[in-house]
């Protein structure tokens, strides 16, 4: 399974509705589910990000299709980064010209 880290930033509607962000992630979570992907932890933040999200999904395809679904909601703007263990980048390495 490959790790994602999704940062949200709350649109105007969002933020209207910051009372109901708790319910969101959890309605996040049965999204999640329903694309294939585990939500490991869901964090709400301070900065230009206002959530941060760890998730857990066995492709690139499953993760894009969940941020695409949470988006249209348009209570949330993401940016998603794949993330690599100790393990994986030393792989990374290996194969490096």
């Amino acid at each position: 399974m490959a790790t994602y880290c999704v940062l949200g930033s709350f649109t105007e509607q969002g933020v209207r509705g910051a009372k109901d962000s708790p319910k969101r992630a959890e309605a996040f979570k049965e999204m999640a589910k329903k694309c294939g992907v585990t939500v490991k932890e869901v964090y709400w933040a301070q900065g230009q990000y206002d959530v941060v999200t760890i998730l857990e999904a066995s492709d690139d395809l499953a993760v894009t299709s969940l941020a695409l679904s949470a988006g249209a909601l348009g209570n949330i703007r993401t940016q998603t980064l794949r993330l690599f263990s100790a393990g994986d980048m030393k792989a990374i390495i290996e194969k490096m010209a």
